[in-house]
């Protein structure tokens, strides 16, 4: 039996987030969502990990890439509709993280 597979959905604040990372990342980042997200995002792995706490914007899941794990993206996965809903992205440095450039406590 194949994998079930996942419809990826980005949300419109996602989009706007991602324009604060320099644009040499794009491609990295896209790659690393649609491999990691497209086929069980909802098993926790070394990188993904689901939140103990759902920040305002509603994630349920973290992915974490990148050089020393500088990016997070936040997402909830809908098992019944095989859909990922890709809430936010944002970059960490040191021990802050930052979404469209301010300072978001999580």
């Amino acid at each position: 039996m194949a994998d079930k597979r996942y419809q990826l959905v980005y949300d419109t604040e996602f989009i706007r987030q991602v324009k604060a990372i320099e644009r040499k990342y794009y491609s990295f980042i896209r790659h690393t969502i649609e491999s990691q997200l497209t086929y069980e995002p909802d098993v926790e792995t070394r990188n993904r990990k689901p939140l103990v706490r759902t920040p305002a914007f509603g994630a349920r899941w973290e992915l974490r890439f990148g050089d020393n794990n500088q990016f997070r993206v936040f997402y909830s996965v809908y098992p019944e509709k095989s859909v990922v809903h890709i809430l936010a992205i944002g970059v960490k440095k040191g021990e802050h993280l930052y979404i469209s450039g301010k300072e978001v406590k999580l």
